[in-house]
């Protein structure tokens, strides 16, 4: 059942990164800008993708969807730890919060990050060139898919994670190379066929591949069997951050 409590939470949890709008939402949209800037100008001649799509317009979908996945995965799993860290997480423990409540309040914050992120950096990219815009519906689809998959993975590594270097080898370890050999910057059809083998288990390039298909209605695997493992995953990281909360691991020491 879904209170006031988790709407309370929730709202508390968007006002801590609107409070810092600047570090949190304007910051990444300009980094990954430049992304757009330097390697659009290097290859937007030199490389083809897709036949009838330019660089750019391959280029520009995942690095929004690059944006909105790792700032929806820093939301939820820099509060929970910077809750931990604080000491004031016992405060949401002590309330009468379901885990399932907790968990829909930081995975919504997590989404609505993501989406203002994302959102930020394809405006100010459709400033820059023309972007192609094939289904509005698939793209806001994998949006959501895609930061409720990094926001729900955020909380699982906020609660496993004791200190902030802990974190940080997350990002570095896990989070970047998911993203950054998804697909990106890249298609799988140029690699060879044991990378495309591993890049087929890696969840992030669904996400961005069937992102890409709402921008330009091509993509590299059937959109279908994108949403498909999105949601899978979306569904398993749910039930397991779910179950964390709920046993309070290193939560309650």
């Amino acid at each position: 059942m879904i209170g006031f409590g988790c709407w309370t939470l929730f709202k508390k949890e968007v006002w801590r990164f609107l409070k810092v709008f600047v570090q949190t939402v304007l910051a990444p949209a300009v980094s990954t800008l430049l992304y757009l800037l330097v390697f659009g100008v290097v290859f937007e001649e030199a490389v083809v993708v897709y036949e009838g799509h330019s660089y750019s317009s391959f280029l520009i979908p995942g690095l929004v969807m690059m944006t909105l996945a790792q700032n929806a995965f820093a939301n939820s799993s820099s509060s929970i730890l910077q809750s931990k860290m604080n000491g004031n997480i016992v405060f949401m423990l002590l309330a009468p919060l379901s885990s399932l409540e907790v968990y829909i309040a930081f995975l919504g914050a997590a989404i609505l990050r993501g989406l203002i992120t994302g959102g930020s950096v394809l405006l100010i990219a459709s400033l820059l060139v023309d972007v192609e815009i094939y289904s509005v519906g698939l793209i806001l689809l994998f949006a959501l898919l895609a930061s409720g998959v990094l926001g729900a993975l955020g909380i699982i590594a906020g609660i496993w994670s004791e200190k902030y270097d802990h974190l940080s080898a997350f990002q570095n370890f896990i989070i970047l190379p998911l993203t950054f050999l998804s697909g990106v910057f890249f298609s799988i059809q140029g690699l060879s066929p044991f990378w495309q083998q591993v890049s087929a288990w890696n969840p992030v390039f669904y996400l961005i591949d069937g992102f890409r298909y709402g921008f330009l209605g091509v993509s590299d695997v059937p959109y279908l069997q994108s949403v498909w493992v999105a949601l899978l995953f979306l569904v398993m990281l749910t039930g397991i951050s779910v179950a964390i909360l709920r046993s309070g691991y290193k939560l309650r020491g």
